[in-house]
């Protein structure tokens, strides 16, 4: 089986050097770069399998690294920013980034979270074939197609319509609607949606899934899904 191939833009030389041994040393192959232009060169030239992207590095910041990624692919991305409550953290996930890790981090959580975005990333369908069930109420289920007003999910093919239009998910954003259309009307905790989606079996920021809902939004529709305050979210059916 090829090795999962890391990559890993950082500018900090002692972070990067001890980061890319303790990921050599559990399996991962690494490529290691200190600013976000050669970050870019690389990803282009070798096409990892994730990223871990550093939020302030020179030249291209990780950021706008994030963006130029997430043109051209749909490769998982996770931001490392020093501060937790950095506007950084929100602004790395609204560029498309899938997690976030604080710094400083122990290897073994980076390691623990790295995973944890693969196995999502390899099972697109979601945890026990979420989302792959019918649909409630006035919600139509066409063989392996649910449909909810102008918004048709394709579980079997993952594909996503609006209006007869392709909608183009990230497999993360795509794991967050089929845990709402596996169950229309039903409001989901952003604590549940972290196990479901994340695969967090421990707390984590809920920041994550409101930019994730946020982002979800405005590819199937603002209308789509219900903020219910104090609870969570829903589909709307």
């Amino acid at each position: 089986m090829a090795e999962t191939h890391v990559l890993f833009v950082e500018d900090d030389d002692v972070i990067r050097e001890a980061t890319q041994l303790a990921l050599e040393r559990v399996g991962f192959t690494v490529t290691a770069m200190p600013d976000g232009l050669s970050g870019l060169e690389a990803f282009r030239a070798d096409r990892p399998d994730i990223a871990l992207l550093d939020v302030m590095v020179p030249g291209l910041d990780g950021v706008s690294l994030c963006r130029r990624i997430r043109d051209e692919s749909t490769v998982p991305v996770i931001m490392l920013s020093a501060r937790a409550d950095s506007i950084d953290v929100v602004l790395g996930l609204e560029a498309g980034a899938d997690d976030y890790v604080t710094k400083p981090f122990d290897g073994a959580v980076l390691v623990a979270r790295i995973r944890a975005v693969l196995r999502r990333f390899g099972h697109a369908a979601g945890p026990d074939g979420a989302g792959q069930g019918g649909a409630e109420g006035d919600d139509e289920a066409l063989g392996g197609v649910l449909v909810f007003g102008d918004l048709e999910v394709d579980t079997d093919g993952m594909e996503v319509r609006r209006a007869g239009e392709q909608v183009a998910l990230t497999p993360t954003e795509m794991r967050l609607l089929l845990e709402f259309s596996s169950a229309p009307g039903t409001v989901l905790s952003r604590d549940k949606l972290l196990e479901r989606v994340w695969d967090y079996g421990w707390g984590g920021d809920t920041r994550v899934v409101d930019v994730h809902v946020q982002r979800l939004r405005t590819k199937i529709g603002q209308d789509r899904i219900d903020t219910v305050r104090g609870f969570g979210y829903k589909l709307r059916g």
